[in-house]
């Protein structure tokens, strides 16, 4: 795409919009009857205004495309509203000035921009701060342009989120499958080739404990830092960050969120550490399983469900080890689970590429971002 940067001009968006406003107001009681959007911010349609349900007051009705754009809680985030809407408090409306700017070149553009707040106990975002904020505006047509470029990238990007959700449903049904009640995987499995065992038996729990600011050891990783079914751990702290007893963790080792097991958090250590006391360490007894077999049994619905039942607690249930340890669940037969590491490996290296492919695109939009509107 070749741009004219030295046709460019730039505006403040209250030069390139027909209005900028503030929504109305609506009684607390109501929000739990009303539709919302992604931040759970109320959004009237012209129907359920009329209908005078929710006692509104002060609400100014759109109807022209438009952007809200959210002006507290998670300040900045932005939404294009094509319909005729009742925006309320929390949102500011950006109308745009469809001779200037483009509605899709505008919402980017916003995206990027690194809106500030005022106030002490609630930042927000006000519309004369909104009117000031400064944009690049090239001619209509390169914003056209601009707009489509953007919009391939995130539809390419949503497409991408869609085959690794899929990648994801299909690995967990194969492993609801395998510990179903008809025990078997295909072809592959049959009821002769499964037994019962104690989790002890399966799993060694390493409990060695470690002060942080006395270890040698540079990496923490806390329940925080551990997403729901995946093995990988994809962020990490330093044992500087935390205070109080933690576990010692070495190369291989498995660490399961103990506490609120329902968030389904397991993942396997590739690097020695210190981990979150809310943890559970967990080593592979190979005498009896694949060391890499057990981590994908501990993402089956059947570990996950048991380690729920025997949660103990309300506000934060948790699992204790001599519970979980005599837990018995049926599981394949050693000889037959290398097979099995095989099949869930592959979804997950697959998967991985996929989230690879995500992080470029998403490297790449930024990129765009950065040269053509200068963020």
């Amino acid at each position: 795409m070749k741009l004219r940067k030295d046709k460019w001009e730039v505006k403040k968006l209250g030069e390139v919009c027909e209005d900028i406003f503030a929504g109305g107001d609506v009684p607390k009681h109501s929000f739990s009857k009303i539709k919302t959007n992604k931040l759970n911010i109320p959004i009237f349609s012209n129907s359920e205004k009329n209908k005078g349900l929710y006692g509104y007051t002060n609400i100014k009705k759109v109807t022209k495309p438009s952007i809200t754009i959210s002006a507290r809680g998670t300040i900045g985030y932005s939404e294009i509203r094509e319909e005729k809407f009742y925006p309320v408090i929390r949102l500011i409306v950006v109308i745009p000035n469809s001779d200037v700017v483009d509605l899709f070149f505008l919402k980017f553009v916003i995206g990027n921009i690194n809106f500030t707040s005022s106030g002490t106990s609630i930042p927000q975002l006000t519309v004369p701060m909104v009117k000031q904020y400064k944009i690049p505006l090239p001619p209509l047509k390169e914003q056209k342009n601009i707009a489509a470029l953007f919009q391939s990238i995130e539809n390419a990007m949503e497409q991408v989120d869609s085959q690794e959700n899929n990648l994801l449903n299909l690995k967990n049904q194969l492993l609801r499958e395998l510990f179903s009640e008809k025990k078997q995987f295909g072809n592959f499995l049959t009821t002769e080739d499964f037994e019962k065992v104690k989790f002890d038996k399966t799993a060694l729990n390493i409990s060695e404990r470690v002060e942080p600011r006395e270890t040698l050891l540079d990496t923490y990783v806390g329940l925080e830092h551990l997403d729901c079914d995946d093995l990988v751990i994809r962020r990490k702290g330093k044992p500087a960050d935390v205070i109080g007893t933690k576990l010692t963790i070495y190369k291989g080792d498995i660490i399961f969120g103990k506490r609120r097991a329902y968030l389904r958090k397991v993942a396997v250590a590739d690097f020695d550490g210190i981990v979150s006391a809310h943890s559970m360490v967990l080593r592979a007894n190979e005498q009896n399983i694949e060391k890499d077999f057990l981590p994908y049994f501990m993402q089956s619905d059947e570990f996950m469900n048991r380690a729920v039942q025997i949660s103990e607690g309300s506000l934060s249930p948790t699992i204790k080890w001599k519970t979980l340890a005599q837990q018995e669940f049926v599981l394949p037969k050693k000889e037959k689970q290398a097979k099995l590491i095989d099949v869930f490996k592959q979804f997950d290296e697959t998967r991985e590429l996929v989230r690879k492919q995500k992080e470029t695109l998403k490297s790449l939009k930024q990129k765009l971002l950065n040269d053509i509107l200068g963020g």
